[in-house]
């Protein structure tokens, strides 16, 4: 079949979100063809380019999302009022303003050729005017050939203030000032650039069997008109919540701002659960927040990420660890990685078990990490000044910041081999990617009870509280000072993590998802008789299976009632569907 696949800041740029799965997941699937529409995050991610891509992905099309030019269109009267209504509707569920939706708004998907009513499955009214304004905007981009400029104008700035400022709006909506509109109407224009691009054609996304967010967000939302336009069916892939991600992302923006975003990150994802066939979340923590966004519980499928095993295999296949004294920690240095609270859990793990050292293996993320890395670097030092390096120094520091490519630590298989027990120390956590290489490798793990790390677990390692030094610790002596244990619980880690966490588990879930949307979804392709007539079922859905088919031979037809019956062979007479392989 031909997947339309969705991206945000990831695939097929060599940086970026989820890069590396997607990467795999249309490679594994090499029966299938792929078209990849992807939003670049920046101009650095244009500039360094692509990866390899494989032979089925047959075309690339691409769009910033961090600039656009003013397409310079002269909106006509009507065209300006339908936008200000459309606009300002979807701005009032933003603000919590009471109202309808506007007829232009209402009737704007009346007629679409394919496409399902934007109310359709979706239950709560407020869920219907964001539909209803969402599709009356994309279908005024589709006739005007874009709504870059009137979302970047002065008209869409006081639309939202006339919204923040109506009877019923919210408290934080009705504090929003000038500065605040304008951040809110700024990343309104850019989350909603997809409604401007000409992806939704015939020859575009309409020409795929399914489309594949591979993120929720404004990834989703070309998936949204395509379905709306064409009828193609949507399935969302989250690993990481984008409600979520702006809630962690934004906590110190003004709490006018965070009330707006926040409504249409979860206005969107409502949105965009309602209308997708199926929607697949990493993990159980994610599928509780897709759930509170509105997600429908018997669409939703939980789909680990694939990793790789191939690397950590021979360390995992040996039981031995290069220093059973070791602690190892591996991850991108960020304060959400609250390694000041693990420094000072050493500090306590040092003064029961004197021979330990602790290895932080990372590097840091951007201008952040790098300031926290050398708040950790001197905090350190503080912690162990009679080992620290310098002119008095009295042995090496316990302590070390190591970075994977050194002559110590060539790779990131070596970095868990050089230690006894893996520790996290996160106090934000999503999908924990280190636990699950460290698992594969055979090594315990210690970690702190946030994100999806229970589940991930299993049993197979200790868990503490967050931002808790002593549990930490008490946790890690206890593995330290009982190699039996630790071998035990390593064995069985490596055991969860290949049967539940490797690449091929992901990429046969997904292939078995597409078949069953593919089995399910009307054919959109009209096929016309001798006469001229259209001709139902002329293109079944298992002709897309890309299979091998049998010669024509006999088949057989099952004849009787309850308690018996008889195989009568019956030659076929109808040749095979067109195009079927």
């Amino acid at each position: 079949m031909r997947i339309g696949l969705l991206t945000e800041g990831g695939y097929p740029y060599v940086s970026g979100d989820a890069r590396l799965w997607c990467d795999r997941l249309v490679r594994g699937l090499a029966q299938h063809e792929f078209d990849v529409y992807a939003l670049s995050r920046s101009q650095h991610q244009e500039d360094e380019g692509w990866v390899p891509l494989p032979p089925n992905v047959r075309r690339v099309r691409t769009a910033p999302m961090w600039t656009a030019e003013d397409d310079d269109l002269a909106l006509g009267r009507r065209a300006r009022r339908r936008f200000t209504e459309c606009f300002g509707e979807l701005a009032a569920v933003l603000s919590g303003a009471s109202g309808g939706a506007p007829a232009a708004a209402r009737g704007s998907s009346a007629g679409t050729s394919g496409a399902k009513g934007p109310s359709e499955g979706v239950s709560t009214p407020e869920a219907d005017r964001f539909a209803n304004a969402l599709y009356g905007l994309a279908e005024l981009a589709r006739e005007t050939g874009g709504l870059v400029g009137a979302l970047r104008s002065e008209t869409a700035v006081r639309t939202l203030e006339r919204a923040c400022r109506a009877p019923g709006a919210h408290r934080a909506a009705r504090e929003a000032r000038v500065p605040n509109l304008l951040a809110v109407a700024a990343h309104l224009e850019r989350a909603l650039r997809p409604l401007s691009l000409d992806w939704y054609e015939d020859d575009g996304l309409g020409a795929v069997d399914l489309c594949h967010a591979a993120s929720g967000g404004p990834a989703a939302l070309p998936g949204l008109l395509a379905r709306h336009f064409t009828g193609v069916p949507l399935l969302v892939t989250e690993y990481g919540v984008r409600l979520r991600t702006h809630y962690l992302t934004a906590p110190d923006a003004p709490p006018a701002v965070r009330s707006l975003l926040a409504a249409f990150h979860g206005r969107l994802a409502a949105e965009a659960y309602a209308r997708a066939e199926v929607v697949t979340a990493g993990n159980t923590h994610a599928r509780r927040w897709q759930e509170r966004c509105g997600a429908d519980r018997e669409k939703l499928r939980t789909v680990y990420p694939g990793m790789d095993a191939r690397p950590f295999a021979e360390v995992g296949e040996s039981p031995e660890c290069a220093d059973p004294d070791t602690l190892v920690w591996v991850g991108r240095v960020e304060p959400a990685k609250d390694l000041v609270s693990l420094l000072h859990a050493f500090a306590e793990i040092r003064k029961r078990q004197p021979k330990t050292c602790l290895r932080i293996v990372g590097a840091p993320a951007g201008a952040e990490g790098a300031a926290y890395l050398g708040h950790c670097r001197t905090l350190a030092a503080q912690l162990f000044p009679d080992e620290a390096d310098g002119p008095h120094a009295t042995g090496d520091n316990p302590v070390s910041f190591e970075e994977i490519g050194g002559p110590e630590l060539p790779a990131l298989a070596d970095a868990y081999a050089s230690g006894a027990v893996t520790v996290l120390s996160s106090v934000v956590e999503g999908f924990p990617i280190s636990l699950v290489e460290a698992m594969l490798c055979g090594r315990v793990t210690v970690s702190t009870d946030v994100g999806a790390v229970v589940e991930v677990i299993g049993g197979t390692g200790l868990v503490v509280p967050p931002r808790n030094p002593r549990a930490l610790a008490e946790a890690c002596v206890a593995l330290l000072r009982d190699p039996a244990r630790r071998a035990r619980l390593g064995a069985a880690a490596r055991a969860r993590a290949l049967e539940l966490f490797t690449v091929e588990q992901n990429i046969e879930a997904f292939h078995g998802i597409y078949l069953e949307i593919v089995s399910r979804a009307p054919i959109r392709r009209v096929v016309l008789d001798e006469a001229g007539a259209p001709l139902p079922f002329a293109v079944p859905a298992e002709a897309h299976v890309p299979i091998r088919w049998a010669a024509p031979s006999p088949s057989l037809v099952v004849r009787g009632g309850p308690g018996w019956a008889t195989a009568t062979p019956v030659r076929a007479t109808t040749p095979a569907p067109e195009g079927a392989r």
